[in-house]
């Protein structure tokens, strides 16, 4: 009676695309070791390709070249104090190699023979360049700056220096002038011109004790008929006890 039924348990069939069965292989692979170090191994079996600017290798090299280092100045490092088969320390030929170079390196050595030279040189008064440093220490003077350089060294019935003369005129802030201060006080206007007009009302516009007068000393005379002064006086009349 329940063979049927316990052969059917057996033959138990799930669908492959269901959401559990896909979550299941998605979770398989994310905790699978195999699958994580599946590209590192892949990458062992292509074998190793490092940069040669990568940290280790700059280590390494850095290592080699202190270790070169080294071994290249061990046999110098034993030698040292152990000089022998000189009578003195100059005719050893590996000090007097570095004695060498020392006075070549030496800064003061090196200028020596230029500072002694320095004070040799001579040059002639008329050279060149003489003449041009002369010729421009003339142009900077200030003594020489305020001169008037009015030394001509050509014809003075020259076009050119004509033409120059004309000029300096033109340019002359004294010739410039020299009408305007020809006509100073030559000026005269009349007495009722409208620029004299003119200048006394804004003179009388502009003067702070005619603007500033009070009313009360203004002279001025109240008008008897006003229409107040009549007022006045009959309400004067009416509450005068004598009337």
């Amino acid at each position: 009676y329940t063979e049927a039924w316990d052969a059917d348990k057996k033959s138990i069939h799930v669908m492959p695309d269901t959401p559990d069965i896909l979550l299941a292989k998605a979770n398989a692979a994310n905790i699978s070791n195999k699958r994580y170090v599946q590209a590192w191994e892949e990458a062992k079996k292509k074998g190793y390709d490092m940069r040669a600017d990568a940290i280790p290798i700059k280590t390494a090299k850095a290592s080699r070249d202190i270790a070169s280092d080294y071994k290249y100045k061990e046999t110098h490092e034993k030698e040292k104090g152990h000089y022998i088969g000189c009578p003195s320390a100059k005719e050893d030929p590996k000090l007097a190699w570095a004695a060498r170079a020392m006075a070549l390196q030496n800064d003061r050595l090196y200028k020596k023979g230029y500072n002694d030279s320095k004070t040799q040189i001579h040059i002639p008064v008329d050279a060149l360049s003489v003449q041009a440093a002369k010729e421009c220490q003339t142009l900077v003077s200030d003594i020489d700056y305020r001169q008037y350089l009015h030394q001509w060294t050509c014809l003075p019935d020259q076009n050119d220096v004509i033409h120059a003369r004309q000029a300096y005129d033109l340019q002359s802030d004294n010739v410039y002038k020299s009408d305007l201060e020809w006509l100073r006080g030559i000026g005269w206007l009349t007495e009722g011109s409208v620029d004299v007009v003119k200048a006394k009302k804004a003179q009388e516009l502009l003067n702070d004790r005619l603007y500033r007068t009070r009313p009360e000393q203004l002279k001025f005379t109240s008008i008897t008929d006003s229409p107040d002064v009549v007022l006045a006086k009959t309400n004067a009349m009416q509450l005068s006890d004598v009337r």
